[in-house]
């Protein structure tokens, strides 16, 4: 009798989840994601696409003495090619990002250092355009640069690339710092975007210069609330995003 109870208010509770579920989502699209075994554990939660950029600024807008270098823009970039979505070379983030950004620039310009960005907000179809690219294994035109010791079919499962990225949610920033005095950018001991260990915060193959560079850009950034990613020592993402569950669809373009 117990058992075929407990049978029973599993049905019901299936049932009542068909049901309501659609209705707390209000019509908004559900996103399934695609990530590797590494993935973090939340993430079965639900994912809304949206093309409204109201919550978004220019980041120069806020952070004038940031320098940009749009690197999906360009064709130098781990596919070889501009990537969808990027129609102008201006980094777009969240206002609370943005403000946020200011503040490691105002710690960084203090020590005589300049930050710039590689690539911001990036809508949902620059991503989709590297999924396209990673399952096509004829085109390995730019390995020797961005991922030479990784084969390419290993990408999505090393969680390289996948089905939906952080940088979609408006919140995070790929970015590196220059010396103020001399305008050039400091030795991080790997480029931006290199596919590999290498590019691990605590990488043990470069040297201790090299590593204390990633720390003055790791510092500032933690300091103006930023969190970091140990696998890429360019790459931030706000705490306590605005947007936690929200991928944007609308392209890279200054905002009118």
């Amino acid at each position: 009798m117990k058992r075929s109870l407990c049978k029973l208010r599993a049905g019901l509770l299936a049932l009542l989840t068909a049901f309501l579920l659609p209705c707390g989502l209000r019509g908004q699209e559900v996103q399934v994601q695609d990530r590797p075994a590494t993935a973090p554990t939340l993430s079965w939660r639900p994912h809304f696409l949206s093309d409204d950029a109201s919550g978004f600024v220019v980041v120069t807008d806020v952070a004038p003495d940031v320098l940009q270098e749009i690197r999906y823009f360009s064709t130098y970039n781990f596919v070889g090619a501009r990537i969808d979505g990027y129609l102008e070379p201006v980094a777009l983030l969240t206002r609370e990002a943005a403000e946020a950004l200011k503040k490691a620039s105002d710690i960084l310009s203090a020590q005589g250092y300049r930050l710039k960005i590689f690539d911001a907000y990036r809508p949902q179809s620059g991503v989709d355009h590297f999924k396209r690219w990673a399952r096509d294994p004829s085109d390995t035109r730019m390995k020797p640069y961005f991922y030479p010791d990784v084969d390419k079919s290993q990408l999505f499962v090393r969680g390289y690339v996948a089905s939906h990225s952080g940088h979609s949610r408006g919140s995070t920033v790929d970015l590196t710092i220059l010396e103020m005095a001399t305008g050039k950018e400091v030795d991080m001991g790997g480029p931006f975007d290199f596919l590999g260990p290498r590019s691990h915060v605590d990488c043990p193959d470069i040297t201790a210069q090299q590593q204390e560079n990633r720390m003055i850009l790791r510092r500032a950034m933690m300091q103006a609330g930023f969190r970091p990613y140990e696998k890429e020592w360019w790459h931030f993402t706000l705490r306590g995003e605005p947007y936690p569950d929200t991928y944007f669809t609308f392209p890279v373009r200054k905002l009118r």
